[in-house]
């Protein structure tokens, strides 16, 4: 059977018309994906998250990057947003990279909790050699220039746990369990920002906490409204205490 995740397409059927593309109601990765980026942004971008630890998500960094993958100075024209674009080559690269070695939707349905929980934790654990910088990449995410692309990156990621963990589920309650799980992820990746301990064990132990809370009102579409707009109000102070304003 082909692995399938549902679209927006799946509960609104009427809206595809014969004289416009629609979306499908499943992908499938028996079809290799199209690369996101060019082969010359990828080894610029590519290279230019190396120097993120010590550049930070900075024109630097970007510069750095073109020179060690043999391109002048001014190959940094390539990317019109600057160093927006390395957080979201950094974003989309370690989205795609779940699908890699995937947790397994063999088992019964009761394991795509625990499933969510891994993808998600393995996706924070890829931002640990630049985590001291990520607040930086808080930053020009939450401008409002690059706001629709973050959002739409998170929504895609949350897609993307949903169907790596096993869901299945086109009605209703996977939208509102799609933005409750990009409401918990995005805090949980603020909250490791500021983790001191061994192995960022209080974001796993965060991570599980509100995973367990979101599981609670899974089955109320409205519960789960409710409560993601909390968390998502939290998540906006979190972010102002630190300085990055949205």
């Amino acid at each position: 059977m082909v692995n399938s995740k549902p679209c927006h397409a799946a509960l609104k059927p009427s809206s595809c018309v014969r004289s416009k593309p629609c979306r499908r109601l499943y992908h499938s990765y028996e079809h290799e994906r199209p690369p996101p980026f060019a082969p010359t942004e990828s080894r610029i971008l590519s290279a230019a998250l190396s120097h993120v630890p010590t550049h930070g998500f900075a024109t630097a960094a970007l510069i750095q990057g073109a020179r060690d993958a043999g391109y002048l100075d001014v190959s940094t024209n390539l990317f019109p947003t600057g160093p927006f674009s390395i957080v979201n080559y950094h974003l989309v690269t370690q989205r795609l990279a779940l699908a890699k070695d995937a947790p397994s939707t063999n088992d019964t349905a009761n394991n795509i909790s625990e499933n969510i929980r891994t993808l998600a934790l393995r996706r924070l654990h890829a931002n640990k050699p630049i985590i001291h910088r990520w607040q930086e990449a808080l930053a020009l995410l939450t401008t409002p220039a690059h706001l629709p692309t973050s959002l739409r990156e998170l929504a895609l990621l949350s897609d993307e746990f949903l169907f790596l963990a096993g869901s299945t589920d086109v009605t209703s309650t996977w939208y509102t369990n799609r933005a409750g799980l990009a409401v918990i992820y995005a805090s949980a990746e603020l909250y490791m920002t500021t983790d001191m301990s061994k192995d960022f064990v209080e974001t796993e132990e965060f991570l599980t906490r509100r995973l367990a809370e979101g599981e609670k009102v899974k089955g109320l579409v409205g519960g789960v409204g409710a409560w993601a707009g909390m968390q998502a109000g939290g998540l906006v102070d979190g972010l102002r205490s630190k300085g990055i304003w949205i």
